[in-house]
């Protein structure tokens, strides 16, 4: 398994834009896929998008679809999520999750998560 710690969270305006960073360690990081959930107060946790070890291929829930972006450097075991655009509604606290299966969407199918990481969107 890899060991994963986000970073980047903060307050931000509505309409701007953060990044999101998420440092995995271990030797075979790059042959994961790595996903980026989300949970608010008082709200399931929630898929927000992934992408595949090999970064052919991303994922998106169609609530961030068009304003977020997933990649990964495998040289430096990192999955990044740029989110621009930001809404009220993206305030959560965010998890970066890794997984062997392709392109999961649901979180039952990742085993190694973050600690999270705080994103308040201001009106």
């Amino acid at each position: 398994q890899v060991q994963l710690v986000e970073s980047g969270g903060g307050l931000v305006q509505a309409g701007g834009s953060l990044r999101l960073s998420c440092a995995a360690s271990g030797r075979t990081f790059s042959t994961y896929t790595m996903g980026w959930f989300r949970q608010a107060p008082g709200k399931e946790r929630e898929f927000v998008a992934c992408i595949s070890w090999s970064d052919d291929n991303t994922h998106y829930s169609d609530s961030v679809k068009g304003r977020f972006t997933i990649s990964r450097d495998n040289a430096e075991n990192t999955v990044y999520l740029q989110m621009n655009s930001l809404k009220p509604e993206d305030t959560a606290v965010y998890f970066c999750a890794a997984t062997k299966f392709t392109l999961a969407t649901t979180q039952r199918f990742y085993y190694s998560w973050g600690q999270g990481t705080q994103v308040t969107v201001s009106s």
